[in-house]
């Protein structure tokens, strides 16, 4: 998968190393040119151009190597772009189920600290890989040729390097998954308690959530500080060994240099490339590690590659065809759960319901109700039974399509981040003016926005925290009437209003149904009595059928729940 991510950059990383590698023979060409200045020291000879030649050879390194480390720079932005877009595709179009399982601060990491990762792996690593081992082996190969006998004592010491290396690497990639897992589980604790930070500051729950985050940054923190540990030993083992290798190639090569073995020039070339090797060494031990770092990075990215997703189409015609039908909705015998291990929540629901006008679903919690409008989204799948819609088939129909024909009001009519414009024209960019205010007007916001600063540019805040529960639910419906839609789904929108706008909301809903289908979820009697056809929901069957006059006399459960006003506003399963 890591070359998935570097392979749209290949050629920039391919240039970029090449210079790089340029750079480096260029460093290792050095001690030739400085064995043979030391030479014409010894004869007497002009030392001009040597000279001349170390500064260019210095400069032109430097200068390649700047050059090569910028495409390279350039190159590894471009891939934590890539991965960004792709991650983001792939999170949007997860189906809902993979969501609500996941935590949103852990994908939010994945999205941001995961990717960051990558601009080094997947650029400077695997160069310096290529670069560190193409280098070692010209500066190895020229030291054996001008003494294989020192070439063996720098060997040998080196070797420790690679012992200690092959040992580190693995538990550096171990810890760096621990650190980003535990850091992605912080972050969702954090998003868990901003999310409901009303809740927290009442239950006066601050000092356990405090204590939570800081437990899950105390593994962050003891996960990095374990791989430091084996990137400090991993670095450490290869400073020790060159400064090893360098005194020992001394003593042994000043002894080989008095016995005449071999010329002082060849002692100073051979510490040169020594000195020199210092630098691909610790280009390939620095490259592992990060690697290894990186492998985590990427494992945890995978992991979301392999969350299920949404399939969806281009959309348009089908689109327009929920237009044009009459939308009629058929439940044939739906079962569904929410998990395997989790009992059902509909049970062989049936239900015919009709192209135009109100039908509501009423019932205790956890009767079904607000599962049958996700698997009308085609948020989740039946377990097996059929939903029809103009007789064919849901799992038929392409999501696009079939969603843009829907306009959902949830239950806890959830805003976005932005202005009150935004939040309105969302599922429709292209509404008009004419088409948002008429929305403003029927859901009765028309006071809310003359009264806000900026009207409809006004920010409504995180999650629209600005406004009050009952503006957030017209908020919501005025969004779904600018979508237009042929199916309205309202999840108990008037729970937060108060006596006059429910009855203006009723009257908008009730409007609505003359043209299309609209299917209300319904825990108040006021809105139950305005259906064409109420449907009782209880266990997740279907109990009964009926208008409020027909259900008064032939159910009691729907009785009771009328006598008694108390229709439950709570969410149900």
């Amino acid at each position: 998968m890591l070359a998935g991510y570097v392979r749209p950059q290949r050629r920039s990383v391919l240039f970029g190393g090449s210079l790089v590698l340029l750079g480096g023979l260029a460093a290792a060409a050095q001690p030739l040119a400085a064995k043979a200045l030391v030479d014409r020291l010894g004869t007497g000879e002009a030392i001009t151009g040597l000279l001349a030649l170390l500064v260019g050879l210095a400069l032109a390194g430097a200068v390649i190597a700047m050059v090569g480390d910028y495409v390279l720079e350039r190159a590894a932005e471009s891939v934590v772009l890539v991965a960004r877009n792709r991650l983001t595709r792939r999170l949007l179009s997860l189906r809902v189920p993979a969501v609500q399982r996941a935590e949103p601060g852990d994908l939010l990491s994945r999205f941001t600290s995961d990717t960051t990762l990558l601009r080094e792996v997947c650029t400077h690593a695997l160069v310096a890989l290529v670069t560190g081992s193409v280098t070692t082996v010209v500066m190895v190969v020229m030291m054996g040729v001008m003494d294989l006998a020192l070439l063996g004592v720098t060997l040998a010491v080196l070797l420790v390097v690679g012992l200690l290396a092959g040992a580190g690497l693995p538990m550096i990639e171990k810890a760096s998954h621990a650190a980003q897992s535990a850091i992605g589980e912080t972050g969702a604790r954090m998003e868990r308690v901003l999310g409901a930070f009303r809740t927290v500051k009442a239950a006066g729950a601050e000092a356990r959530e405090i204590a939570a985050i800081e437990r899950g940054a105390e593994d962050a923190w003891r996960a990095g500080v374990r791989s430091a540990r084996w990137e400090s030993l991993v670095h450490g083992s290869n400073t020790l060994a060159i400064q090893a290798s360098f005194l020992a190639v001394l003593g042994i090569g000043g002894a080989r240099v008095a016995t005449g073995a071999i010329s002082l020039s060849t002692l100073v070339a051979f510490l040169l490339f020594l000195f020199y090797l210092t630098e691909p060494i610790g280009q390939l031990l620095h490259a592992g590690s990060r690697l290894q770092i990186g492998l985590a990075a990427v494992r945890r990215l995978s992991e979301v590659e392999e969350m299920p997703a949404e399939q969806t189409g281009s959309g348009g015609a089908l689109a327009d065809a929920v237009g044009r039908h009459e939308g009629r909705l058929v439940f044939e015998d739906v079962r569904f759960r929410y998990g395997p291990d989790l009992p059902e929540v509909l049970r062989g629901v049936s239900v015919d319901v009709p192209a135009v006008g109100m039908t509501a679903f009423v019932g205790p919690s956890g009767a079904g109700k607000s599962t049958l409008f996700g698997l009308v989204e085609r948020f989740h799948e039946p377990d097996s039974g059929r939903i029809l819609l103009d007789g064919r088939d849901l799992a038929d129909w392409d999501l696009v399509s079939l969603r843009a024909g829907i306009g959902y009001v949830e239950q806890d009519a959830p805003l976005l981040s932005g202005t009150l414009r935004d939040n309105l024209i969302y599922g429709r960019p292209d509404a008009t003016e004419e088409e948002i205010r008429d929305a403003v007007a029927q859901t009765r916001l028309d006071t809310l926005v003359d009264r806000l600063p900026d009207g409809l540019d006004t920010a409504v805040g995180h999650r629209g925290n600005f406004l009050s529960g009952g503006e957030r639910q017209r908020v919501a419906l005025a969004r779904a009437l600018v979508r237009r839609p042929r199916l309205l789904l309202l999840d108990e929108i008037t729970s937060q209003l108060d006596a006059a706008n429910e009855m203006a909301i009723r009257d908008v809903v009730t409007t609505a149904a003359k043209t299309m289908l609209v299917l209300v979820v319904a825990h108040r009697l006021s809105t139950v009595t305005q259906a064409d056809r109420i449907v009782v929901l209880d266990n997740g069957t279907v109990r009964a059928t009926g208008t409020h006059d027909e259900l008064l006399a032939s159910d009691s459960l729907y009785a009771d729940f009328a006598a008694t006003q108390l229709l439950t506003g709570e969410r149900d399963g």
